[in-house]
């Protein structure tokens, strides 16, 4: 019967302890309620098995050496995590005394040992007892963070003593080096949170928004805080970087985040497949500044699975964001040239569809140009390389073009320009242009008269009307012969022929 006082536990499958049942069933609630009634067994020990004990061997051995120290060990901030959540497993209610009232000192910590506790709890993440821990703890490390910038001006900040808060919460840390030789004291935490998870990162930045922590520091972190850990990390784990990154940008003051940053951020999503609310939100904020953009930025490559040579629905939704916000004036007029820039790109593309280059043309308000010049070349480019279009597929785009805007060269250009004229007509409106082209012609030999050239370009303007109402004509001829075909197809006698 002696040999029954031996327990044998198993932790986690990691190691197994041989414990004197006696002194560690006096403090343990759980081993008592386990082994109340049991016997034991063929080999002459009582064994228990614990399958997702927090912290596994590591803090059960430090819970049962406080156990055959009838509890009475120092419970410090270097142990109090691990000892909470094991004692909270174990129903050691002497140890959750001890550590409750460690716990309600975190205030006076050193900046250390608040880092060093949010490590533990990141081990012990599977225990219901880890997250309120971790919040206490978060909320310490911010407020500590917040309390050394504020009594660290940077104009006194480049010698502090060894009283100060500052040099005291950064004096025992790894990076005290970097801190020395940093330019800018307010950075020198930096690399001392990149201990913490990418889970915990997101914690501590939303923290540090709510305490309306200086958003330009908040944004170099984040920065760095990617460089770094991308160097290492897997595809998932940069997403989630990538996730948390444009999450915490989105809440922030848009002047505190470089705009070429954005296109940065943007190329990483782009390769990653980030979640979609979180892509919508990198794009909003990359459209809402979009009259600081260039032509380069704008020219992303196509996702693979598309034919297209460039990402121009992306550039769709990026203006479609600007117009959201009712920018008005200059920064409007600039957008309008810059997608009229990026419209002369991407025209020559062979497998870009008419309907989005349509979209393309009428994306901005046509008051927003001053000028159609860019259009007319990029529309000529587009037919061109487009041969194969429908006649309603070009008037369409033709009829985005705004006579008035054109300069007097281009006007001339387009009256010559075959691709701008060859659309079918019926016969008594063809006729008709024809008049009016001769008479263009008679009137353009008969002097340079300014006057005249304007009456010229006007006929040629209305000339170009006519077409379009001709090929509407057009169309509607064309539904009308269908018709007639399916109904003559479905009759059961045969029509007579009115000539042979």
């Amino acid at each position: 019967m002696e040999s029954c006082s031996v327990l044998e536990v198993d932790i986690n499958g990691e190691e197994t302890i041989f414990l004197n049942k006696q002194i560690i069933c006096k403090y343990s609630g759980t081993l008592r309620k386990l082994l109340g009634k049991s016997t034991c067994s063929s080999s002459g020990n009582l064994k228990v098995i614990f399958n997702d004990f927090p912290g596994g061997a590591e803090s059960f051995e430090l819970l049962s050496r406080f156990c055959y120290n009838n509890c009475e060990w120092t419970v410090m901030p270097s142990n109090v995590v691990m000892l909470h959540c094991a004692a909270k497993f174990m129903e050691v209610t002497k140890v959750l005394v001890q550590t409750e009232k460690c716990m309600e000192e975190i205030r006076y910590w050193a900046w250390p040992e608040v880092l060093l506790g949010l490590k533990q709890c990141q081990v012990l993440e599977t225990s219901s007892e880890a997250d309120s821990l971790t919040a206490k703890l978060m909320d310490a490390l911010v407020e500590k963070l917040c309390l050394a910038i504020e009594a660290s001006p940077s104009s006194a900040a480049c010698s502090p003593s060894p009283d100060s808060s500052l040099f005291r919460f950064s004096c025992d840390s790894k990076s005290t080096e970097s801190f020395k030789n940093s330019s800018s004291r307010i950075t020198w935490w930096f690399d001392e949170v990149l201990v913490l998870s990418p889970v915990l990162v997101k914690t501590f930045l939303k923290l540090m928004v709510s305490r309306k922590f200086d958003n330009v520091t908040i944004t170099r972190f984040l920065f760095y805080y990617q460089k770094v850990k991308f160097c290492s990390a897997s595809s998932n784990e940069k997403r989630e970087i990538l996730e948390t990154t444009v999450d915490t940008l989105y809440v922030l003051d848009r002047s505190c985040v470089l705009y070429k940053s954005l296109f940065g951020v943007l190329r990483l999503a782009l390769g990653l497949n980030i979640n979609k609310s979180v892509m919508n939100k990198l794009e909003v904020m990359i459209g809402q500044q979009l009259e600081q953009a260039t032509l380069d930025n704008l020219l992303v490559p196509s996702p693979v699975k598309s034919s297209h040579l460039y990402y121009v629905n992306l550039v769709l939704r990026f203006t479609k964001a600007f117009l959201d916000g009712a920018k008005r004036g200059s920064q409007l007029k600039k957008v309008a040239r810059l997608i009229d820039q990026y419209i002369a790109e991407v025209a020559p593309d062979p497998c870009l569809k008419p309907s989005k280059f349509l979209s393309l043309l009428t994306l901005v308000p046509d008051s927003a140009r001053e000028s159609h010049e860019d259009i007319y070349r990029a529309i000529d480019m587009y037919l061109e390389a487009h041969a194969g279009l429908t006649n309603g597929e070009r008037h369409n785009l033709i009829r985005t073009l705004s006579y008035e805007k054109l300069s007097v060269q281009s006007r001339a250009h387009m009256s010559r320009n075959t691709k701008f004229q060859e659309i079918e007509r019926p016969g008594e409106q063809q006729k008709e242009q024809k008049q009016l082209i001769l008479r263009v012609e008679k009137v353009e030999t008969s002097g340079d008269n300014e006057k005249l050239k304007e009456h010229i370009e006007g006929i040629q303007w209305r000339v170009m009307e006519l077409e379009k109402a001709c090929l509407k004509m057009q169309t509607q001829m064309e539904v009308i012969k269908k018709r007639t075909k399916s109904t003559s197809r479905g009759s059961n006698r045969s029509l007579p022929k009115l000539c042979s």
